[in-house]
């Protein structure tokens, strides 16, 4: 590796360390990496090039129509609806009330495809509502965190988008199907810990509802639910591409909100569109400067040089998938995931392909594996929201949330290691 490459990486961690933003980490980092190479203007023109060349997608449109939709589901009723299907739905086991978290994180993050925005709409209510009831209140936040991280894999994920594009053109659409087994999975780990915890604890289950009522809590969170059917549907009938799906839920979630639900009023639109292209500005900055780290990652040979190491280590392929999962768990504790996506999937996937696996493999291993760190000190930044809507602090929350770190890691070695939870639905459809 060469001093312009030993610069990109030490300038990029010391203002990673100072606390820099992370758009500007990555870009000055890599200005100043190039500069050891050419003079100012062909840098900074060069730059220009490489960041503007990595918006140069039409699968990226997807990403602010999502982000809007997600927006409108959020501030549009469903959440409240969702939660009380789930109440209706398991309630009355074990943990009912955790279940009910867990459930509606899981159902509200596969709609608007967002962990932080799951954790405050499903953790403002469901938190007081659990702590009401005899939960501790770290317990309950701890569990909102957790579970809140399976909207990353269930899609609509714009996650699963960023790793389509730097994966250089892995279906968008395959991704989609292929993380809904690998986030169900999660799910359902997540939901054993509470179950067992709050058995333990002698947690109280909710009264078991008629009927008739369960049939009222499900229908009225029914056309919330449709667009899941309506968005996966249609990508794997042919019916439109992804990024088409975006524009269609946006216009889905502001029928849903705005005439069905009632819950968002029409002068309340222009804070959810500056909003939106606030939070769309922020993604897209991101892709922008980490498209160009990559490319200059990839101009000094670093994967190459990455590749061989690996290899110089280990010729066994689990034990390369294992370095690459903790090495990849690290960068989740202290990288944004879309960063993290970008500058490591170029990184890692030529490595993951030449031992046999998958893109699609790979790709939800490497977003479920990055989810974790969303949850994680220093920088998870579910794990900062989950603790300041239940107004309690991370030493708090750390004790509750290792039996559930533990079933997120358990996920991410049966995803790693069975690559059929990847990649069953997307060879059963054709994807």
């Amino acid at each position: 590796m060469e001093i312009s490459g030993l610069l990109l990486i030490s300038v990029f961690f010391i203002l990673l360390f100072l606390n820099v933003p992370i758009s500007f980490c990555i870009g000055i980092a890599t200005l100043a990496a190039m500069l050891l190479n050419i003079d100012f203007v062909p840098t900074v023109t060069t730059i220009a090039q490489r960041m503007a060349g990595g918006l140069d997608s039409f699968s990226l449109l997807a990403i602010p129509f999502f982000i809007l939709s997600g927006l409108l589901m959020g501030r549009g009723g469903v959440a409240k609806r969702l939660i009380e299907c789930a109440m209706a739905l398991v309630g009355m086991l074990p943990g009912g009330l955790a279940l009910v978290n867990v459930l509606s994180c899981a159902l509200f993050g596969s709609i608007s495809g967002s962990a932080v925005a799951a954790t405050s709409a499903i953790g403002s209510f469901m938190i007081p509502e659990m702590e009401k009831k005899g939960y501790d209140r770290s317990f309950s936040a701890a569990v909102t965190v957790s579970a809140s991280t399976t909207g990353m894999i269930i899609p609509p994920s714009n996650i699963l988008i960023v790793y389509a594009i730097a994966s250089g053109g892995v279906s968008v659409s395959a991704l989609f199907v292929a993380g809904y087994i690998p986030g169900l999975l999660l799910a359902g780990l997540l939901m054993l810990v509470c179950a067992v915890y709050a058995s333990h604890k002698g947690y109280p289950t909710e009264m078991r509802l008629p009927l008739s009522v369960v049939r009222q809590k499900i229908m009225s969170a029914l056309p919330a639910l449709a667009l899941i059917f309506i968005i996966i549907g249609g990508i794997v009938g042919g019916i439109f591409t992804a990024t088409e799906a975006g524009g269609i839920a946006v216009l889905y979630s502001f029928i849903l909100s705005v005439l069905v639900y009632k819950e968002v009023k029409l002068s309340q639109m222009r804070d959810i569109l500056l909003k939106g292209g606030e939070l769309s500005a922020i993604v897209l900055l991101l892709i922008a400067v980490s498209s160009s780290m990559s490319w200059m990652l990839s101009f000094e040979n670093i994967p190459q040089a990455i590749s061989d190491s690996l290899v110089y280590l280990s010729e066994n392929p689990l034990v390369i998938l294992l370095i690459i999962n903790i090495v990849l768990l690290v960068v989740g504790a202290f990288m944004d995931m879309t960063p993290a996506v970008l500058i490591f999937t170029p990184i890692f996937l030529p490595i993951a392909e030449s031992l046999g696996m998958s893109p699609i493999h790979f790709g939800i291993m490497m977003v479920l594996n990055l989810s974790i760190g969303l949850c994680t000190p220093p920088v998870g930044a579910v794990l900062f929201v989950g603790c300041s809507v239940a107004k309690t602090s991370i030493q708090s929350i750390t004790k509750p949330m290792l039996p559930l770190y533990a079933m997120m890691l358990i996920a991410l070695v049966l995803v790693t290691y069975f690559p059929m939870l990847s990649e069953f639905l997307p060879a059963y459809f054709g994807l």
